[in-house]
């Protein structure tokens, strides 16, 4: 073969050998590039809304736009250092559009809104605002480009629980009346028809599922089956959410460690929820006033006992809290008047925590709780403990919540038997003996409905109404303005 043809041949050669090659590479980074977005490693979305310089500059770079995200992050640190919070907003929004799928940019951005941001303001309505975009940010974007990211759920369940729920803000009321209010009109109650919502039948009830959906991004199976497994829950309080976003993120959960920071969550939430999970009278007097959720004592325990098995390393503190709610179970499902349950759960105690548990009969430890108040065989406080226990019974009845009104009765029968079985045999039994209980109650019953003095007219109202008493009478138009007094606060029996 001439020179001439032989390298014809090789070029022939060369020409196949680079068909074949690019036809493999081709069909391997079709390969690769499907792997790369089923993995959310692919980051070509184009951005908006930053400054031309940027968007020009990321184009241009492509795969650098991960250098461009460090500097802007590294000029985030130090501006955080500076308290130069409202400028890192911005900054914070250009980084998550260039970094979409690291969760903890996402976390510190809401975080910054949330925390840093909201506390800045005096106003509670401007707090809020700043609060509601952090947890929209978590869940309306962050979620969005990060399904399985388990700590983004756990980020805005916290949101939920500590941001929302416990009382460290100044502006928390109005947080958790604001959050109530959204609640109850998609939700019509605090505790909703879950199957209406998941199949809904009718042009209201397509529209409000649809927002459930849409809007709070909750899905009312999965609301179904946390309150099946947890509940009955409160869904117009922020503790549920906190248990629900823990339950969703579980689904996603790969590790032990994932597991544990949600169960975690779960069981510090149910505790809350267990406290004060429930509106007192909120529908009657409009005033946000919480009280015990005693319908999930069974439910708590459980979650308890889950982590104490499950979280070695916290299980001695896990431990501890566990006893502490099984005595706060005790005590507030007598004053509830539910002695049947409050009896099995002190005995439960007593078998799981013998060393440290309440010694002596229902009635010693749960009269203990307060004991410290009434003094041993002190008249007076003996006496404004029984008035105030009969007069948070008439405000409760009032508000048809008959068991916490039934223990508080029964809170002032046993001081008052405690206190007099104590003096009855002493030498000034007849000085310092009280009115018999029924002639105590009457007197605090005709102060609660003195109509300059006691509770407001409407409460009194429906007070009247329940006790079966006729109407009050017309007030004196002669006479001037009376100042009527607030229903008095939640005491031991409240929460």
């Amino acid at each position: 073969m001439n020179p001439v043809s032989q390298s014809k041949l090789q070029k022939a050669l060369l020409i196949v050998l680079a068909v074949v090659c690019l036809l493999v590479s081709s069909f391997s980074q079709g390969r690769l590039n499907r792997t790369r977005d089923k993995l959310g490693l692919t980051r070509v979305e184009a951005l908006k809304n930053a400054p031309p310089l940027l968007v020009f500059t990321t184009v241009v770079l492509g795969g650098f736009r991960g250098i461009i995200a460090n500097a802007l992050w590294i000029r985030a640190i130090e501006m955080q250092d500076n308290g130069q919070y409202f400028e890192m907003v911005q900054l914070a929004d250009w980084i998550t559009k260039l970094t979409p799928h690291i969760a903890n940019v996402w976390v510190v951005a809401a975080w910054n809104m949330s925390y840093n941001i909201s506390v800045k303001f005096s106003e509670p309505e401007d707090r809020w605002r700043w609060v509601q975009r952090g947890i929209e940010l978590l869940r309306d974007e962050a979620l969005k480009y990060n399904p399985h990211e388990v700590e983004l759920y756990r980020e805005l369940g916290w949101h939920f629980q500590h941001k929302l729920g416990h009382n460290l803000d100044d502006a928390h009321l109005f947080y958790k009346a604001s959050w109530a209010r959204e609640m109850q009109d998609v939700l019509g109650s605090g505790h909703p028809d879950f199957d209406a919502f998941i199949n809904p039948q009718t042009d209201e009830m397509k529209e409000r599922a649809r927002e459930l959906r849409t809007v709070y991004k909750l899905d009312p199976a999965i609301m179904k089956e946390t309150d099946e497994r947890y509940g009955p829950l409160e869904w117009r309080l922020p503790e549920t959410h906190a248990i629900y976003w823990a339950v969703v993120g579980r689904k996603e959960a790969k590790t032990d460690d994932q597991l544990i920071k949600l169960r975690r969550l779960i069981y510090q939430s149910m505790q809350m929820a267990f406290h004060r999970g429930r509106f007192v009278g909120l529908e009657k007097t409009g005033r946000i006033e919480f009280g015990q959720n005693l319908d999930i004592v069974d439910k708590t325990n459980a979650a308890y006992e889950e982590m104490i098995a499950e979280d070695k390393q916290l299980s001695e503190h896990i431990g501890k809290a566990h006893r502490n709610f099984l005595r706060d179970a005790v005590y507030f499902l007598y004053v509830h008047a539910r002695v049947s349950e409050a009896q099995k759960w002190l005995a439960y105690l007593k078998q799981k925590y013998p060393d440290m548990a309440p010694k002596g009969s229902l009635e010693d430890y749960a009269l203990s709780k307060v004991e410290e108040d009434a003094g041993e065989t002190d008249m007076n406080k003996t006496i404004s403990n029984i008035n105030g226990y009969i007069t948070q019974s008439f405000y409760y009845l009032a508000v048809d919540e008959d068991d916490i009104a039934a223990g508080n009765m029964l809170m002032a029968k046993n001081f008052w038997n405690r206190y007099m079985g104590k003096i009855q045999d002493g030498p000034s039994a007849e000085r310092v003996g009280l009115p018999p209980i029924e002639t105590m109650r009457d007197k605090v019953l005709q102060e609660v409905l003195d109509p300059e003095e006691g509770f407001v007219p409407e409460l009194a109202a429906l007070l009247r109404s329940k006790l079966g008493l006729p109407a009050a009478p017309p007030p004196n138009t002669n006479a001037p303005p009376a100042t009527a007094t607030p229903p008095p606060p939640a005491g031991p029996a409240g929460g």
